[in-house]
């Protein structure tokens, strides 16, 4: 099966460096003004998640949460988790005090990987 979202090396570390300060943590990724669409990192169940709301896989068994409307715009997508050292918008997320941010690259799945991707999973 074909992943959905992963990870840089980067990304991993800062994942490992906040999950020992705040236990079990969660990604939003959300398609709104004031964290455009720049991933959010909580606390795991520090975000609640809209009906609809989309889990598009596990990175370090942490769950990266799509908002439903944007999940609908790149559902054909590959998500790949990075990081980079700027204070990031708004400030929610849990890397902004360490001076970091999570960014997201996408790439366009081919059509073989199409017909083997990974399931989702929906709020209801």
């Amino acid at each position: 099966m074909i992943k959905r979202i992963d990870a840089t090396d980067k990304a991993i570390e800062l994942i490992k460096i906040l999950k020992e300060k705040h236990g079990d943590l969660m990604f939003y990724q959300a398609g709104g003004c004031c964290e455009g669409t720049q991933p959010q990192c909580f606390e795991k169940g520090g975000y609640y998640q809209r009906m609809g709301d989309v889990c598009i896989g596990t990175i370090e068994d942490t769950e990266f949460w799509v908002d439903k409307d944007l999940f609908e715009y790149w559902k054909h997508a590959h998500f790949t988790l990075t990081v980079i050292d700027a204070f990031g918008v708004g400030g929610f997320s849990l890397e902004t005090p360490l001076k970091k941010t999570f960014q997201i690259e996408y790439r366009i799945f081919t059509e073989e990987e199409e017909k083997d991707l990974e399931p989702v999973s929906f709020i209801k």
